[in-house]
């Protein structure tokens, strides 16, 4: 998937049908003068509905869609006809997929499940004919209800990716690099910030045909919950991993203090993010002898208490299948 595909965020006005209005009619037929009313129901207005699909990883069939507006429903008829139903209609977004309200901002509900359905705008009722106000003192009812009006809403459709593993780190951590090389994806990697200006998914293929999925985020900076940067506009993508995989480079001036930035970003954001499972991964490791990464690991340890830590290598392919190792053991204890 390119960059320019990938679309987490649109609005959308959606408008359901209004109900079909009900018969007044009254039966007249060769001799019966009198037959009373016999006048059907309206039918009901097409709802609006969201469909969540696993088939999608974007919004971006959605991103020209402005308008989206069920069928009316079918005025009722003699003998006692009901009017047709309003056609449905259907938006399939990815799961993950966070429905707002764009006026007030709140959240009406969220798809997370394949085939998961909810009414974003509900159908206006039929009206009721004139054969169900008969009665033995108003025998000739002429009169029958309108229908209802459907329901209309500006809604903002935000995507938060469905990924087991995010990738956490400043820009040119080598995050693109690693994603690369443990998954089929094919992220845009060069040597200045911001290489990476959309989240990347790939799928991490490990023993016995098992996989998860891991999303590479763009690089977050300091200040980056209060807006600064690019980090700050996928940040909420973090919110759904189940783990977090902060990746600091060895070359940094000082590896604890660029972990603490990061988590802090987090922590302003969402606090909730801090109880998520956390590994701490030092890349580049190629550039670092057997002398300098044992003061490093001396170091580290004494700074770092209790938190898991490892050293790897993309380029040099260093340390992966004990990152796979380490991660799938995360994910599944």
């Amino acid at each position: 998937m390119t960059e320019g595909n990938f679309v987490d965020y649109v609005k959308i006005y959606v408008a359901s049908g209004k109900g079909g209005k009900g018969s007044s009619h009254l039966h007249r037929e060769k001799f019966i003068e009198k037959g009373g009313p016999d006048g059907g129901d309206g039918g009901r207005g097409g709802h609006v509905i969201i469909k969540g699909s696993k088939n999608l990883w974007t919004l971006f069939h959605l991103k020209f869609l402005r308008h989206v507006k069920s069928g009316h429903g079918g005025d009722g008829g003699s003998s006692r006809s009901t009017g047709h139903d309003g056609e449905d209609k259907f938006i399939e977004v990815p799961l993950g997929t966070v429905v707002k309200d764009k006026e007030t901002g709140e959240i009406l509900f969220e798809i997370t499940d394949d085939e998961e359905i909810k009414i974003l705008a509900r159908g206006g009722k039929g009206g009721l004919g004139n054969w169900n106000f008969r009665s033995s003192t108003n025998q000739t009812p002429r009169y029958a209800q309108p229908g209802i009006p459907g329901e209309e809403v500006d809604v903002i459709l935000e995507l938060k990716v469905l990924a087991d593993v995010g990738l956490v780190g400043f820009p040119n951590a080598g995050k693109s690099t690693l994603l690369s090389v443990l998954t089929s994806a094919k992220p845009k990697i060069a040597d200045y910030a911001f290489t990476t200006l959309k989240p990347n998914l790939g799928i991490v293929a490990y023993r016995d045909f098992q996989s998860f999925v891991i999303a590479d985020i763009p690089g977050i900076i300091e200040g980056a919950a209060e807006g600064k940067g690019l980090g700050h506009y996928f940040l909420r993508h973090i919110e759904r991993n189940s783990t977090l995989l902060f990746l600091v480079p060895a070359d940094a001036d000082d590896i604890k203090k660029e972990y603490e930035i990061l988590l802090d970003e987090l922590r302003r954001y969402n606090p909730e993010m801090l109880d998520k499972d956390r590994l701490l991964v030092i890349s580049k490791c190629d550039m670092l002898d057997d002398e300098l990464q044992k003061e490093m690991k001396q170091q580290l340890d004494k700074e770092l208490k209790g938190l898991d830590y490892m050293f790897i290598s993309s380029v040099a392919q260093q340390g992966l299948t004990e990152l796979k190792d380490k991660l799938w053991k995360m994910l599944n204890i």
